[in-house]
């Protein structure tokens, strides 16, 4: 069951988390255009969620052993200062970044507007902005552009 085995309710908490992680980190740089903000996204997902194995000493002789984040084994790995569990975990973070900028790249090419639209597309959108001439901004609704009248101030006196 869910609740009674702690490490699959640990992996689930933790991708929860990590997607509340990534949503928030995405609307956060809505300043960015897309071509920098999906690969930026996908880095820190692919860095988050990719996981590797790690050896756990218990007691003498003993060792727990199962899956983890590569992030959090690096990071475990620096506080122990264990240099050889922090290269491997340290690699296999480096190839999450690496992935998630490729997927990242990929569906901001993916998803792009066309930034040169054909010739049709350009002559009709001119000839509707000649056709609008910005009326409704005017007040116009639709009317032909008015001559502009001559101003006439007042005369006191």
């Amino acid at each position: 069951m869910l609740t009674s085995d702690s490490m699959s309710l640990l992996w689930l908490t933790y991708l929860g988390l990590s997607l509340v992680v990534l949503v928030t980190g995405y609307l956060g740089l809505a300043f960015l255009p897309r071509l920098l903000r999906l690969p930026l996204t996908w880095m820190v997902a692919g860095i988050l969620l990719m996981p590797t194995r790690f050896r756990l000493p218990l007691v003498e002789g003993e060792f727990h052993t199962g899956m983890a984040p590569a992030v959090v084994v690096a990071a475990v790995a620096f506080l122990e200062r264990n240099g050889s569990v922090l290269m491997t975990s340290g690699l296999l973070v480096a190839a999450g970044a690496l992935l998630g900028i490729a997927v990242g790249i990929l569906q901001a090419w993916w998803f792009r507007t066309d930034a040169m639209p054909s010739e049709n597309a350009q002559e009709k959108k001119q000839d509707d902005n000649k056709q609008r001439n910005n009326s409704r901004r005017n007040g116009h609704r639709g009317e032909q552009p008015r001559q502009p009248i001559k101003r006439r101030e007042p005369k006191i006196g």
